[in-house]
């Protein structure tokens, strides 16, 4: 199993003036762009990335995300998880939008984000 990038999650409800921070001032490309939530990349490294989520009544700025951990083998982990009795609190699901996640908390109560792309 491989981390493949580890992503932060800003929460915020100024979703347009993040876009001109992150798109016009560093010049990151959005890459992802929804009602809720803004990814930027990095043209040089794709892999550094920064995710922008709107944070009112949005199910999942509530959870408490602050970091998307993007993995090879995110069914591996989410049996980990179980057989560890990790708190998981929000189930395995193929989203709409490409990837496979789950939610699971860390010792400090820190919702992690674990998932993998399923359209590559």
């Amino acid at each position: 199993m491989t981390i493949r990038r580890v992503v932060p999650n800003i929460h915020s409800n100024k979703l347009e003036e993040s876009k001109r921070f992150y798109k016009n001032f560093l010049g990151m490309k959005l890459a992802m762009e929804m009602e809720w939530v803004l990814t930027f990349v990095s043209e040089d490294n794709p892999t550094a990335q920064v995710t922008i989520v709107k944070s009112d009544g949005v199910e999942m700025s509530q959870s408490n995300i602050t970091l998307s951990i993007e993995v090879s083998d995110v069914d591996i982990l989410y049996q980990k998880a179980e057989e560890l009795n990790y708190e998981i609190t929000y189930e395995i699901k193929d989203e709409p939008w490409g990837v496979r996640r789950f939610w699971v908390k860390d010792p400090n109560g820190v919702t992690i984000n674990l998932m993998k792309h399923t359209k590559e």
